[in-house]
């Protein structure tokens, strides 16, 4: 009876996801309803009662709130406006030289962000503009912002990757620095990309910008010396094993307050958004998060989780026949899923399967986090299009942007290759 109650919980949670219902409204309704199917209304409530408390007063999860502080304060301040133009500086010389200083300083505002959107945002305003002034076509530059702003969720402190470690039960900064590697893989692979335009077609990438103004390096060095800061504080600690990355949170909050108030760059206003902002998205989460556990509950009590797992054992797969079906079932969430439900939604599912194959846990999340952010620049639901159509909406119409990071998902798929096919990419900092 269970396990019938738990693949029709499964079905109906498809469906609930395909009408567009809120994802923590299903998960919650689904498991509250599967569960008083099989033991009663009484156990349901119980459960309903002190699942939210077990899942958000995990300690661990207090890194979520604080990384998303630090990300907001720094971007309301405007202490990340300097990147791009100290990217520059080291890359302008280059063929496509600002698309790729925008893919850099992209990199640069993922190590004190940890959210795709608001990096595709912050240098959306900042690059396209020059871009598009520099001889790009509008649409290309609009799809480099969109691919760059996928590291944001790659690089630590990645608020997915903090999540996945919370459910998987893994060391997020081990997690972490497995992000440092596939996000500057990444980046490299999107940089060549640019590069090979320029060079096949400088029709849409100039070799040279028109109109490049002259950037003064001293001065723009200088103005990245307090995101440069707390990085080396936040990372520093958490990798030398000063702190762990819960802590980091705390003291990435605390020192970009600190320091956006020294150089004078935070107001009472910016203030407000940044606090405003961390508080919404934090909720956010959390409440997907609780019907997530709630849901990984009702699937292990309906005996489901066992069922898929000796299925996937019975038909013993090879590790690459395993792959390209999680690959598959990835980049199809991804065309109608936001990443956090989508990898809440799985994991209940994957983790067992993955632990039966022996498959290094560490290296799946940094491999679902890439798969996850692929999600983020494909149709129809690609938030990161959306974002930079919202910020940038007079220079391509959202079909043009589509088309602008189309090549970007061949590097994208190059690099999820890369990874499958050499897992020591992503295990090379923790060895």
């Amino acid at each position: 009876m269970g396990i019938e109650i738990g693949f029709a919980g499964l079905a109906l949670l498809i469906v609930l996801l395909i009408v567009r219902i809120p994802i923590a409204l299903a998960l919650i309704s689904i498991s509250l309803g599967g569960i008083s199917l099989m033991f009663g209304w009484d156990t349901a409530i119980s459960l309903l009662a002190s699942k939210p408390y077990e899942f958000v007063s995990k300690w661990t999860l207090s890194a979520v709130p604080m990384f998303l502080l630090m990300g907001f304060i720094c971007y309301h301040s405007g202490l990340t406006s300097g990147l791009f133009n100290a990217a520059k500086v080291f890359f302008r010389w280059l063929p496509g030289g600002i698309a790729i200083s925008s893919v850099f300083a992209s990199s640069g505002f993922a190590a004190v962000c940890g959210s795709s959107v608001a990096c595709a945002a912050a240098m959306g305003r900042i690059a396209i503009p020059e871009m598009v002034k520099g001889g790009y076509k509008p649409s290309f530059a609009c799809g480099t912002i969109a691919a760059g702003g996928t590291i944001g969720a790659l690089i630590p402190p990645s608020i997915l990757m903090i999540v996945y470690g919370v459910f998987a039960q893994v060391s997020i900064t081990q997690v972490f620095l497995g992000g440092i590697t596939i996000g500057l893989l990444t980046a490299v692979s999107y940089a060549l990309i640019i590069l090979a335009v320029a060079w096949f077609r400088p029709d849409i990438v100039p070799r040279v910008a028109k109109d490049a103004e002259d950037i003064d390096p001293t001065r723009a060095l200088i103005d990245v010396w307090p995101v440069l800061l707390l990085a080396i504080l936040v990372f520093g600690g958490m990798f030398s094993g000063f702190f762990t990355a819960t802590e980091a949170g705390a003291v990435g909050a605390a020192g970009a307050l600190a320091l956006s108030i020294a150089v004078r760059k935070l107001n009472w206003a910016s203030a407000k958004k940044a606090f405003l902002e961390t508080l919404g998205t934090t909720a956010s989460l959390l409440i997907i998060g609780i019907g997530a556990s709630m849901f990984t509950l009702f699937l292990s009590l309906s005996g489901i989780a066992d069922v898929l797992t000796s299925a996937v054992s019975g038909w013993d797969p090879s590790y690459i026949q395993l792959m390209l079906v999680v690959v598959v079932i990835y980049l199809l969430l991804g065309l109608f899923m936001e990443p956090f439900g989508a990898m809440l939604v799985t994991l209940p599912v994957l983790l067992p399967i993955f632990e039966l194959y022996d498959i290094s846990l560490i290296w799946f999340g940094v491999l679902l986090v890439k798969l996850l952010e692929i999600g983020m620049i494909t149709p129809p639901v690609g938030m990161n299009i959306f974002v930079i159509r919202g910020v940038a909406g007079q220079y391509a119409s959202l079909v043009d942007i589509f088309k602008g990071v189309a090549i970007f998902l061949v590097a994208d798929l190059v690099v999820v290759g890369l990874v499958i096919g050499v897992p020591d990419i992503v295990l090379l900092m923790n060895n």
